[in-house]
């Protein structure tokens, strides 16, 4: 036998197309629901900002 041969054994360990598809649309769906929750608008605002916009607002810069 070679390794081209693929006895009934191969295919018990390879998952079927369905089970392939499910897997990859569901780890596509956690990593969109991740991505949503970094851009809920959650800003770090760090000292440094907040010393940049009283700059700005003093300057009357935008």
């Amino acid at each position: 036998m070679t390794d081209d041969d693929k006895g009934p054994h191969q295919r018990i360990t390879q998952p079927s197309r369905d089970e392939r598809l499910k897997l990859a649309l569901r780890e596509n769906l956690k990593r969109r629901k991740a991505q949503a929750r970094g851009r809920s608008g959650m800003t770090i605002v760090t000292p440094d900002d907040d010393a940049r916009a009283q700059n700005r607002d003093k300057t009357g810069e935008k």
